[in-house]
C-alpha cells in the first residue's frame, strides 16, 4: 500500500517561499504519477500540479511554483515562491499508476498560511 507523508508546510508572508515536501513508501515514485492538490475553505479542493514525465501547473501557480520528483529518495517536492494570501490552503500530496485515471493514495496534508 501506498503511504503519502506532506511536511514542510507553515506561516508565510506574501511574496515569501515554502517547499512543501512528500515522502512515499509503499512503492517507487518511478512508477507512480504524483501530483499536489489544496484544499482552501468554501472552495472544492484544487489541482496545483502533477509530473508524468513532465510537470504541468494550474493556470493560477504556473511560473510560481515547480513540483520535482526524486526518484532515488522517494520524494516529490513543491517549490513555492511568490506565494498569495490566495495560496492559503490544505495542500495534499496525491499518487496514482500510470494508467490508473483518478489518484488512490493521499496524504493528510500539510497547512499552509500566506499572512502579514
Amino acid at each position: 500500500q501506498v503511504q503519502l507523508v506532506e511536511s514542510g508546510g507553515g506561516l508565510v508572508q506574501p511574496g515569501g517561499s515554502l517547499r512543501l515536501s512528500c515522502a512515499v513508501s509503499g512503492d517507487s515514485t518511478s512508477r507512480l504519477v504524483t501530483g499536489w492538490f489544496r484544499d482552501a475553505p468554501g472552495r472544492e479542493r484544487e489541482f496545483v500540479a502533477t509530473f508524468s514525465g513532465t510537470p504541468y501547473y494550474a493556470e493560477n501557480v504556473k511560473g510560481r511554483f515547480t513540483i520535482s520528483k526524486d526518484n532515488d529518495n522517494n520524494m516529490v517536492y513543491l517549490q513555492m515562491n511568490r506565494l498569495r494570501r490566495e495560496d492559503t490552503a490544505t495542500y495534499f500530496c496525491g499518487a496514482r499508476y500510470y494508467g490508473q485515471v483518478e489518484y488512490e493514495f493521499w496524504g493528510r496534508g500539510t497547512q499552509v498560511t500566506v499572512s502579514s
